[in-house]
């Protein structure tokens, strides 16, 4: 066993996405949840978000694809398909719906699927898609490669599910508004897409570390601050002989953290 990892890794920042043909996804909340769970961007956990206002239950395992994030590239599309320039990302990570046979009685879980499709939708305004796939290996749901193959009911319940998990008792306004499924290609080009905007971001944009007195103490010289990755990066593992490291989630980003050498 690696005793180098110190701690749990950030679900959405650090762990391996996988690819648009087979991505990893984060599981938030099951079909038996009767409270919407989500994970705190700051800390990591899994977070109570609200509690369900009507009997609608989500149909499939329901979560996000780490290391994506919906922002202008993966708008675009929505905005290619609408005919307008308005459409932004809503600026999270690109959720998904697993489908499986089996029952899989709690959340705050990675699994492997394959993208099969998506459903196009705005949340007011802001382009909310929800990527469809099966469970790798499924013993039913494994043998479709396309949105178009599955059971016309089972596409219905995500619709209905996904047009309105976010109504507000009393109120007559919907909030998600759907606009089309998609096939498996275009499925694979918003996710490409989600993972670009990602990088985009927090790969070649500003990495915040916010460092704190113990990370000070192994490195002398590193003082607590904003540093871009490659800086901060040069300052810590460039002084160290091995590159063992623990990881830690710092406000809304992950970073590496060297430890240190053992004695």
């Amino acid at each position: 066993m690696d005793y180098s990892i110190k701690c749990k890794s950030h679900p959405w920042h650090g762990i391996n996405p996988g690819t648009p043909d087979e991505v990893r996804a984060f599981i938030e909340i099951v079909p038996t949840d009767t409270v919407k769970y989500e994970v705190d961007k700051e800390s990591g956990y899994l977070s109570v978000d609200r509690p369900q206002k009507f009997s609608n239950i989500v149909p499939s395992l329901y979560g996000f694809i780490p290391r994506t994030w919906c922002n202008v590239k993966m708008a675009e599309l929505t905005n290619k398909a609408l005919a307008r320039l308005d459409v932004e990302g809503d600026g999270d990570p690109l959720d998904i719906c697993v489908l499986t046979e089996k029952d899989v009685t709690h959340g705050d879980i990675l699994v492997r699927a394959k993208p099969i499709g998506g459903l196009r939708l705005l949340d007011n305004n802001q382009a909310d898609d929800k990527i469809i796939a099966v469970l790798k290996n499924d013993a039913i749901y494994s043998k479709y490669d396309d949105i178009e193959d599955l059971p016309v009911q089972i596409v219905r319940r995500l619709i209905h599910y996904f047009t309105t998990y976010k109504d507000i008792p009393g109120e007559t306004n919907q909030r998600m508004k759907f606009v089309c499924t998609y096939g498996a290609e275009v499925a694979k080009e918003v996710i490409r897409r989600s993972m670009e905007d990602y990088d985009d971001f927090y790969g070649k944009g500003l990495t915040k570390c916010l460092l704190g007195d113990f990370r000070t103490q192994l490195t002398p010289d590193l003082q607590p601050g904003v540093y871009l990755f490659d800086d901060f990066y040069k300052l810590t593992f460039g002084s160290l002989e091995r590159e063992s490291a623990i990881c830690s989630s710092v406000g809304m980003v992950s970073v590496i953290v060297p430890s240190l050498n053992d004695s």
